[in-house]
């Protein structure tokens, strides 16, 4: 092989090696996600946790910080370098020497082929404390990547339950239009025979479209609520979705004692607070050894010509030896970074502390929500019968003409409004468990 045909060796192998980096790696595939049924809590979650762009970028950020572990490590493995150069010399240096002759002492066409490689023998911890460091920045990563499922968990069940509320609100709200709408029918009758004013007429007409206008408001919130839960799904927000399942949660299986303790041990803020404190020591005995001393081998080995006396000749040749770099002087930056380091040790503390109070604070207020959800689910259950009750009687009280059309009205208004409020606090019951679970730490089931 000539000196040309090793340059272009040389050139096609690189090409080649960026080519397959850059066009190697493997496309994510987008969200496939039916949406002609109706959907659970834990399918719309799946969905959600997949494919949602924080999520993405969350995991990108983990696999960025896999990939710096992997630069740190780079520094326990040589460097390898390969070069290759021509170069035209005119006029080459001569001497002549009388009686002996006419001497050149370089070729006009120079060629050279070599192979470098450095090695770090040792530098003191640097590279080691730098993997450190690096380790902890993906574990930090992997922490947050926790937190935004955490976080979208919570806003998708707020949204998931709430939706629920309103299609089956909306239900309750038909039940009821189609009950005026029954009894003004009925009423209109009894005025064309005179038995029946048209005060009570107008009377049910108004409760009518009051009604009406209720249904109107609860739809445009479900269409509210609907294009925020598409939108959590990565789908059109004008797409339609059936929501389905029960209102109960599963509660922490924790004493109430105890919820507060095992939220400071479970929480993925207080797990992230104290691996900032960690990632901060690690960066100062990092900087402590900033300024150490590096001990390197390096070798070169290759081929070219200009050795005397035979200039145009290819030659091997080799060099070796070793190397000490040491810091005489860093311009103070040594000394400032260390301070610096210490300053955010002491913030992640405080961060700690912060993290600690506010977590407190929150798993008491979700208990303390919890249980008064529980007494309203107990208040509007008995609400519910009392209404019930009190229909019944008005029913046949209105059979044997002891009241009024009117009257019954406000019996049948008075049921329907309790079942809301209990279909209300069975909401915000489920609600509550969900924001119970996260605030301790719990995943959702």
């Amino acid at each position: 092989m000539n000196f040309k045909n090793l340059i272009f060796c040389l050139v096609f192998a690189y090409s080649a090696g960026m080519a397959f980096t850059v066009t190697g790696q493997p496309q994510q595939q987008g969200p496939s996600f039916p949406v002609n049924d109706s959907l659970s809590l834990p399918r719309i979650l799946k969905q959600v946790l997949e494919y949602y762009p924080t999520v993405g970028r969350a995991l990108e950020a983990v696999q960025a910080a896999e990939a710096g572990v992997g630069l740190a490590k780079s520094g326990y493995y040589p460097n390898i370098t390969a070069h290759a150069g021509y170069t035209r010399i005119d006029p080459v240096p001569a001497l002549t020497i009388p009686a002996l002759g006419h001497f050149v002492m370089a070729p006009n066409d120079n060629y050279n082929a070599s192979v470098s490689v450095y090695e770090n023998v040792y530098d003191f911890e640097k590279t080691k404390r730098n993997v450190q460091l690096e380790k902890s920045t993906k574990e930090l990563s992997e922490k947050n990547l926790d937190l935004v499922r955490q976080r979208l968990t919570l806003l998708t069940s707020v949204s998931y339950y709430t939706l629920i509320y309103l299609q089956e609100a909306i239900k309750i709200k038909e039940n009821q239009i189609s009950t005026l709408q029954k009894h003004l029918d009925f009423v209109t009758r009894k005025e064309q025979t005179g038995s029946a004013t048209q005060y009570e007429i107008l009377s049910t007409q108004v409760r009518l479209s009051n009604a009406e206008n209720q249904k109107v408001d609860l739809e445009a919130s479900r269409q509210t609520q609907q294009a925020i839960l598409n939108s959590f799904l990565g789908i059109p927000v004008t797409t339609h979705l059936k929501v389905q399942g029960n209102f109960v949660s599963s509660q922490p299986e924790i004493e109430p004692d105890s919820l507060i303790i095992y939220a400071l041990d479970h929480r993925s803020e207080m797990g992230m607070a104290r691996l900032r404190e960690k990632h901060a020591q690690l960066h100062l005995r990092s900087v402590r050894v900033m300024d150490n001393p590096t001990l390197g081998a390096f070798a070169e080995g290759g081929i070219k010509n200009g050795y005397f006396p035979n200039l145009n000749t290819l030659t091997p040749n080799l060099v070796a030896g070793l190397g000490l770099n040491a810091y005489i002087f860093d311009a103070t930056r040594r000394r400032n970074s260390i301070k610096m380091a210490n300053s955010q040790i002491g913030i992640a503390k405080s961060d700690i502390e912060e993290t600690s109070r506010d977590i407190s604070t929150e798993v008491y207020q979700n208990e303390t929500n919890l249980l008064a959800s529980l007494k309203k689910i107990d208040q509007s259950m008995l609400q519910v019968k009392q209404a019930d009750e009190a229909l019944n009687l008005a029913a046949v009280s209105f059979k044997t003409g002891a009241i009024t059309n009117l009257d019954l009205l406000d019996a049948e208004t008075a049921l329907e409004e309790s079942r809301v409020n209990l279909l209300r606090a069975r909401i915000e019951y489920a609600i509550n468990v969900v924001r119970l679970n996260i605030s301790v730490g719990k995943p959702i089931q």
